[in-house]
């Protein structure tokens, strides 16, 4: 049952990503969107998760806004670090594509893959618990994976690399949901570690959004439709939350 749930999150991950890659000559809009709807999933729907399966503290802080703080500066320690090695290169490729390093794009996407794989799992584990729990669970994970998979798309060109790579990561992202829902037939991941996971995860994203995403949407377009629809990405996964809860 979970497996077949979890193709519903296989569908609505390639029509993000579709209509990402057909609002192409609103690129500014697409970027807008996307940065409010990465900063409502960390924000409305990561983060929360995390502070509530992670538990504990760590010298007075939960672990999680712990990991998300770690995850944040990991995230612009790989962007640094790719960078610096571009530079030492020659920086042909890093011009090439508007000072940007495709490598991020991958790695962000890579990161993107792997989340989805975690909403796989959570939707096997909930299953496991109970149809009620598997299904409101379900609902949540498919809903969201409409901007999961706009924002893998959106990731992975952004920082210059080619259609082909972009819809290569695109359909990882779609099969991951599958992949994890079935793996919790053979493995069981303790509720401490996937709520760490996630509080790392939100940071990393965190960053994405905050430090390249919504600057790159307001840089040629600082238009008031681009903010609209920074808003509306945040509404929206605001909605999948209260409707999943």
């Amino acid at each position: 049952m979970a497996v077949f749930v979890a193709l519903g999150a296989f569908l609505m991950t390639l029509a993000g990503g579709w209509t990402a890659q057909r609002v192409t000559d609103r690129r500014h809009l697409v970027l807008g969107l996307a940065g409010g709807l990465m900063l409502g999933v960390v924000g409305l729907d990561l983060l929360p998760e995390a502070l509530h399966a992670a538990g504990g503290e760590v010298f007075g802080v939960p672990a999680a806004l712990l990991l998300f703080v770690a995850g944040f500066l990991l995230a612009h320690l790989v962007e640094r670090l790719l960078a610096a090695r571009q530079a030492a290169h020659g920086g042909e490729e890093r011009e090439e594509h508007g000072g940007r390093v495709p490598e991020v794009g991958l790695t962000a996407a890579g990161a993107m893959v792997g989340h989805s794989v975690m909403d796989g799992v959570a939707i096997g584990a909930a299953f496991q618990v109970g149809g009620g729990m598997g299904t409101a669970v379900a609902l949540a994970v498919v809903a969201h994976d409409f901007a999961d998979g706009f924002n893998t798309y959106t990731l992975t060109s952004l920082y210059g690399n080619a259609r082909r790579k972009a819809l290569t990561m695109l359909v990882a992202d779609a099969v991951a949901p599958v992949v994890g829902a079935a793996s919790t037939a053979f493995v069981t991941i303790p509720e401490g570690l996937l709520g760490g996971y996630l509080g790392l995860f939100a940071g990393a994203l965190l960053y994405l959004a905050a430090a390249e995403i919504l600057p790159e949407a307001h840089h040629e377009h600082p238009a008031r439709s681009t903010l609209l629809c920074t808003v509306a990405g945040v509404g929206f996964i605001w909605l999948v939350v209260g409707l999943a809860g």
